[in-house]
């Protein structure tokens, strides 16, 4: 158990397309002077080192974040997440890459908070070396299933869950649609953005998380999903999707606007596709 690391990951197309859609809801809630708060459950190390010996080692970030970098400028629907990715990178390197941790602190205001979980032993002593300077961000070394049931309701009462289990367990599904359940009973008002696999042999148990949380009555959820090409049995992870509950307005068209163009810079093969969709939506 708990032998995901994220470093092995980090910068690919699913963390492209997680932090891009991470970083402007960011950007919504910043639009009122109130304070809010990003509580995240499965934080990992906070920020990577590209060129380290865990990312080295597939170097997925080619395929991912490496395609657009040279281009960043161009790319000005996803303008808050490069921006912060350019800022960590001065010298026009590409090297250092953000987790969803670094990213959410690099994008909070001074009156904004961040919660972050992690379990792994390694992972949240390197999560507290890299964030634990910051007196706005807290970590706590749980599970972040059960610790955010505990946090919640928050304070400040505005704010962000990130959702981004390994799902290493096919529990993790199951354990997603129930945290949630108990999460939005505690905390209605907060917007919730799940990450999630599309694999080949897993891509049942997205689609049945998903069919699960049409079930219940958690409001407007959005999904956007990006496959990079289509899936074979030897492939792995050919895509992922970002859920989001209660999502800012406008969130589906800021999304739209990026998504297909950038299937088409990160496709690895036929088949690559995306979709911005409502899961559910109230009517007004």
């Amino acid at each position: 158990m708990l032998s995901y690391r994220h470093a092995f990951h980090a910068g690919n197309h699913a963390d492209v397309l997680k932090h891009a859609v991470q970083a402007l809801i960011i950007e919504s809630l910043k639009k009122k002077e109130k304070p809010f708060i990003v509580l995240d459950t499965h934080a990992g190390g906070g920020l990577y080192d590209l060129c380290g010996d865990w990312p080295q080692k597939k170097a997925e970030y080619a395929d991912g974040i490496g395609r657009l970098w040279d281009e960043r400028t161009q790319w000005s629907a996803m303008a808050p997440y490069l921006g912060v990715i350019e800022e960590m990178n001065s010298d026009g390197q590409l090297r250092y890459y953000p987790g969803s941790p670094e990213l959410s602190r690099r994008l909070a205001r001074e009156q904004d908070k961040l919660a972050l979980m992690e379990l792994h032993n390694n992972e949240v002593d390197d999560l507290r070396a890299n964030m634990g300077y910051d007196p706005r961000v807290a970590v706590h070394h749980r599970d972040g299933f059960e610790g955010l049931v505990a946090l919640l309701p928050p304070t400040p009462r505005r704010g962000l869950v990130l959702i981004d289990p390994p799902y290493e367990l096919k529990e993790d599904y199951f354990a997603v649609v129930d945290t949630l359940k108990k999460a939005q009973k505690r905390w209605a008002t907060g917007i919730y953005a799940l990450w999630y696999p599309i694999l080949g042999e897993e891509a049942d148990k997205s689609r049945d998380m998903l069919r699960a949380i049409k079930r219940e009555n958690f409001g407007n959820v959005l999904v956007a999903e990006l496959e990079v090409a289509g899936q074979t049995k030897d492939w792995g992870m050919n895509g992922s999707g970002m859920l989001i509950i209660s999502p800012p307005w406008m969130l589906d068209e800021q999304i739209e606007a990026f998504l297909k163009p950038l299937c088409a810079k990160l496709a690895q093969g036929a088949g690559a596709q995306y979709k911005v969709e409502w899961l559910n939506k109230v009517e007004a």
